[in-house]
């Protein structure tokens, strides 16, 4: 059976409408919209990260704070951005809320993407070397934080504290976290690139190339891409895929007045630019919960992916969302093989 996750922003704004109006709220709703989730049969609950905005932030305290009120579900992110993390502070905290979770996390990292903020991860303290990109530096940032957690020694010990000069490994550390780690990738090449470096493939609702063709065969190529330079790579276990999918079910008056004039509107892809480049952007699918099944059945990267995560919109509430989730695993899932 197919996995299914809901992805969050944790958007809050004080405006009308709005049932997520401080920090806080976007957090505490957080946590209790894991609870429910888990209650009517989801998978997975995974949140957003961005800085400088009002949107999730710090993932591991929320992570840790979801972990101790569920007991079954995966807790995940999509994605953190590696240019803001200090690598072995990031490693400890990812340690820890695994630990708390029973060994539950999948975390997706990335180079990030365009925030807000001008170059906001300098603020943070980290500056790309003269010799490398900013996408450079977070990958440095991936390689330290990946051979922390895997148990690299990356200090020496203190002869005068300890007796002897040897390397040490962060504490605590907590095993399986490894392969338990997913790269956001944007495009063909960054999956193959994501296969060769071993870890698991997350791909969103956005490709950061266009070739013509809809965008769920093209990621669907990505998809076949990363399982070919996996094999060729000769990993000793099976990765994982997600993709993720705006799916609003039309189930009651709620749904139809906020997402049934959108039904038509977002039904097709867009082709636009970002960084300087096309993109393209995949449809949404809002509508009656069989047309949704009958339309996911058709979605090739849908097909190829063990893990949908299903896009929220957090301010709208717990109940709102629980509704929607729980319509997606009873009337949904079940077509998606």
């Amino acid at each position: 059976m197919k996995r299914i996750g809901f992805l969050s922003f944790g958007h809050w704004q004080d405006v009308r409408g709005s049932q997520v109006l401080t920090g806080a709220d976007a957090l505490l709703q957080s946590v209790e919209l894991a609870v429910a989730a888990e209650e009517v049969g989801v998978d997975g609950a995974y949140v957003r990260v961005h800085h400088f905005a009002q949107q999730l932030a710090s993932p591991f305290p929320l992570l840790a704070a979801m972990a101790a009120r569920t007991s079954r579900i995966e807790l995940g992110t999509g994605v953190i951005d590696m240019r803001y993390e200090n690598p072995l502070y990031a490693a400890e905290s990812a340690a820890a809320a695994d630990l708390i979770s029973g060994g539950r996390l999948q975390l997706g990292i990335s180079r990030g993407s365009p925030e807000t903020a001008l170059r906001g991860y300098e603020s943070f303290g980290y500056v790309p070397a003269d010799d490398e990109t900013d996408a450079d530096m977070a990958r440095r940032h991936t390689d330290v934080f990946r051979a922390a957690i895997a148990g690299a020694g990356l200090a020496l010990s203190n002869p005068q504290m300890t007796g002897v000069s040897q390397p040490l490994a962060i504490e605590p550390r907590s095993p399986g976290l490894p392969e338990r780690i997913w790269w956001g990738a944007g495009s063909r090449a960054t999956a193959v690139w994501t296969a060769e470096q071993g870890m698991n493939l997350m791909s969103s609702t956005l490709l950061t190339e266009d070739t013509g063709v809809p965008f769920d065969q093209l990621q669907a190529e990505q998809i076949r891409m990363f399982r070919d330079a996996w094999r060729e790579a000769g990993h000793d276990r099976e990765p994982r895929v997600s993709v993720s999918r705006s799916i609003v079910p039309i189930i009651d008056e709620e749904t139809n007045r906020f997402f049934g004039l959108r039904a038509q509107a977002d039904a097709t892809d867009q082709v636009g630019h970002l960084d300087g480049g096309l993109a393209r952007f995949g449809r949404s699918y809002i509508g009656a919960p069989d047309v949704i099944a009958a339309e996911l059945a058709q979605d090739e990267a849908v097909q190829a992916a063990d893990t949908v995560l299903v896009t929220v919109p957090n301010q709208l509430g717990v109940d709102f969302n629980a509704r929607i989730l729980e319509s997606i695993v009873r009337d949904v899932r079940p077509a998606l093989g």
